[in-house]
Order: C-alpha cells, then structure tokens, then sequence
C-alpha cells in the first residue's frame, strides 16, 4: 500500500471505466438488475487529502506516515466509499488500493460511533494469503491510531484460540483469509449477522485459488442491506459474473486498463532450457541485479531447490511458500525488507502478501500457467512511481504460455540472449558407489528403512531385488511430499521407483 506525491491526469481519467470493462463484464454486471448502473463519475483531479472530506483524526495519520496526496484510485475510490455507495476497483498492487478502502471505512466507523456486539465484527475484509491480511490489518491500524477501533486479522496456520478470545469481544474491522474465517463460523466465534460493510480484495486471486464456494457461502451469511467493495487486477469473465452476484448498481474505478502492466516496468524474455536455468538465474542475479529481487516459480518444491542452488553459489536467497510456517515466512519477509536478504524466491500464492517497496526486479523462474499471474508478478516492482524491470525465463515447452501472455498484455516482450552456458550443476553430490550404499547399517539404526519385511541386517534379499533408490543425481524429497508412484514403488520392495519426467 503506498502513496505517492504525484496524481498524473492521464490515470485519474482512464476515457471511460465502463469500456474499459469491455461488453462480456458490462453484461454479467447487469445481469439481475432492473435499471442499468450509472457511470463512473468523472472526478477532479484532487491534490491534497484534506480535499476528500476524511476527519481530522484520519487527515493527522496521514500526516505522520509522511502522505498528502492520493494516489489515482484513492482519489477516486474515497468519494464512492464515503457515500455509501458499492464500488468495483481495477487497480493492480502497489496502486494504493488498500488505503482507498481503508480510509474511507476508518471515517464511517468512526462517525457512527456504534461498539460491535460480541462474536460480531462491523467490517469484513477478506483476502487470498495470509501475508495480505496481516499487511491489510496493519493498514488499518496505522490510519486509525487517533480513532478508537478494533481491528482483528484470522488467517490459518496458527492457533485459534486468541483468534477466537479476541472475536468474542466483538470487533469493527475484522480481515481473514476465507478458510479461517469458516472455521470461526462453524464453532460459533463469529457471526456475520452485524456487518455494515464487505470488502473482496484480490478477487481474481480468490479465483484462481479456489475460494469461490467459500466466498459464496460467507456471502449467504451476510446481511442483505450492506455496502460492498470488489477489487480486482484483472477482469476475466468469472471475476466479472462473482462481481454481478455480489454488488448493486456499482461505481466502477479502473486506474489502468484491464490486464495491462505497469508502464515503467522493462520487460524481457530469455529463451533457455529447463535444465539450465538456475545457471542462468544465478548469472542474471551475481551481474545483473544489485537491488531487492523476487523470483516466482510454480511449485513450491521448485522455490527450495532454487534456494539451494542459489546457496551453493554463494548467494543469499530465501524461499517462501505454503509449506513453511507461518514463523519462516515471516522471517523471510522481515529479512526481505531489510535488506538482509536481498533474494526472494516465491511461489504464486504466498506472493499476494508481499506489499516491499524496492523491488527493483522480478525474474520468473516459470512461466505462469494462467497469463493474469504474470501481470500480478511483475506489479511487485516499479511501485509508487519507481521504475523496475521482469526478466523471465522460457523453456521451449513454456513457448505457448508466453505467447498467451504477449496476447493479454498486448505487446511483444523484448528478447535478449542467455548469459550463461552449459547445463546446471546437480542440486546435490552424486551418490557413493553402490557397494558402499549396501553395507550393513549399524545395530538399531535406520529402522524406517526396512521395506515389506526386508531387514536391514542379516537377510539376503530375492535374486534381482535392489534396495530402492532416487534417480541419480536428484534432490531429496522433502518430508510429506514424495510421489505416491515413487512410494508405492518403495514399499513394494521394485527397486528404482521410475524416472519423473
């Protein structure tokens, strides 16, 4: 969430909000409608806050973190809000978007003046990760630190009990992640009968992780009579029918076009093979790169061996995702934004919740399976007016999935030639001669180790059976994650479980 000293006309005004929704979008939002929402309203080019009409409590925050001037989608987001009125918002991250909600929300909680009943909250933020929500909630805490709310964040991965200690007191501002949220419901903490107002941020997100049917059921929990904010980067036609469902007869604000990147981002491609790319990451990222770089990749298995990799040639690098606690991610974000981990490797989901200024660059690892991820990658960099760069790496299998998102973005992205050469050094050493691996372990030791009634000591195993073995040259698997072909292989005592490919 930032904001930033300048308002430029050309984002204030894109030429109309409703064309730049396009035909499919306008119809789902019409759909169940009698009348036809009005259009977005042209708004003045306002220069300072104090022209939005916060409260003076509101106006001295902002003055203390250093802000006077709203960004394009809280100029024109704040006005709608404070109005009362439902409001979708097209803005991709680092726009400013979570202070165009969080204002304006802060003002009518506080100028109704109304205490939350227990085990009810007033407002209802939902979010994709637990990072934003906690970043969403800290928000709120800054901006209302001259205004006595209670803000509460749920998300999963730790304890419920305080959680629930804290929403049985009732709260005003409540931001949770959709499964926690359920879990809250389902043992009682929380009813959703008293919320005034319903704000869905990152919704194509929400889609893209599966959170539609959770939405909906919340949705069904709500009061009828109730303000609803939508915030979107891009507009698919699922995005836009969840939007019909939920909001009535909305204002719409767009920042930019949909499924457009950011303008000062330099954007370019370079083709090279699955197997030589972490030499190529670790070449780009040792002479090309000196500031905070994230790097997506699309498994999480595939953040750690990058991290290893990048380790092993002398570079500093932190993995984040949804295997690690919630204690290691925090770590890694704490260590990202102060610099003393300037590497950052993500996976899609866990990024949602990375709200650092600085990012100068961006690498995908992997290109996305779904061209709107590339768009959200890439907006971690270039924030608030600051200029950065994406460099992304195409394997030849991957060839379809870039022309995908050169048809989204509508531009051609740059090509430039790969700097490193030969494949990637194996993630670990080569195994020991065979000879070595079949010695006897010592008494009592590796007790897991014994396959379907093989011992470890002391019995001869059936003519042609070997003990079972990774590929040559492979990682590890982690705990809890390996293949269920590979284990099935193992436990039948087959030997070499087959080569993944």
């Amino acid at each position: 969430m930032a904001c930033v000293p300048r308002v430029r006309s050309d984002q204030l005004h894109p030429a109309d909000a409703q064309e730049n929704l396009g035909a499919p979008t306008r119809r789902a939002l019409r759909k169940g409608r009698r009348h036809r929402p009005e259009p977005a309203a042209k708004v003045s080019i306002l220069t300072q806050f104090t022209e939005l009409g916060l409260s003076a409590p509101i106006l001295t925050a902002l003055a203390d973190e250093g802000y006077t001037t709203p960004t394009p989608i809280q100029a024109q987001a704040i006005p709608f809000v404070l109005a009362g009125r439902d409001l979708m918002g097209i803005a991709q991250t680092g726009t400013g978007k979570t202070a165009a909600f969080a204002l304006p929300i802060i003002h009518r909680l506080a100028e109704e003046n109304v205490k939350a009943q227990p085990r009810t909250c007033r407002t209802l933020i939902l979010s994709p990760t637990r990072e934003l929500a906690g970043q969403i909630a800290d928000s709120f805490r800054t901006y209302a630190r001259h205004v006595k709310l209670s803000v509460c964040v749920v998300f999963g991965g730790v304890s419920t009990g305080p959680q629930a200690q804290q929403l049985n007191r009732g709260v005003d501002v409540l931001v949770a992640t959709p499964g926690r949220l359920l879990d809250h419901m389902s043992t009682g903490a929380l009813r959703l009968d008293g919320v005034r107002i319903l704000v869905l941020d990152e919704a194509d997100q929400m889609l893209d992780l599966g959170f539609i049917h959770a939405i909906r059921r919340v949705v069904r929990a709500l009061p009828r009579a109730r303000q609803t904010l939508f915030f979107s980067a891009t507009m698919p036609k699922e995005i836009a029918a969840l939007a019909g469902e939920m909001l009535d007869k909305p204002e719409r604000v767009a920042v930019t076009p949909v499924a457009t990147t950011a303008e000062k981002v330099a954007q370019r491609v370079v083709h090279v093979e699955t197997a030589q790319k972490r030499n190529e990451l670790a070449h780009v990222l040792a002479h090309d790169t000196d500031g905070r770089t994230l790097v997506f990749t699309r498994t999480k298995h595939g953040a750690d061996r990058v991290v290893k990799h990048l380790e092993q040639v002398g570079l500093t690098a932190a993995a984040i995702h949804g295997n690690k606690s919630q204690s290691q991610r925090q770590r890694a974000l704490d260590g990202f934004r102060d610099g003393s981990t300037r590497i950052l490797v993500a996976t899609d989901i866990a990024a949602r919740g990375i709200d650092v200024d600085g990012v100068t660059h961006v690498v995908n690892f992997d290109l996305p399976n779904v061209p709107e991820t590339y768009v959200h990658r890439i907006g971690r960099t270039a924030r608030a007016g600051a200029s950065g760069a994406a460099i992304s790496f195409c394997a030849s299998e991957e060839r379809s999935l870039l022309t995908a998102i050169e048809r989204l973005i509508r531009q051609k992205i740059d090509v430039v030639p790969r700097q490193s050469s030969g494949p990637d050094a194996p993630a670990e050493p080569p195994r020991q001669p065979q000879q070595q691996q079949r010695r006897p372990a010592p008494r009592g030791a590796h007790p897991a180790r014994q396959h379907d009634g093989e011992q470890a000591r002391g019995r001869a195993r059936p003519p042609g059976r070997r003990p079972a073995q990774r590929p040559h040259g492979s990682a590890p698997a982690e705990a809890g994650s390996a293949d269920l072909s590979q284990v099935s292989f193992m436990r039948a005592g087959r030997g070499r479980p087959p080569r993944s490919r």
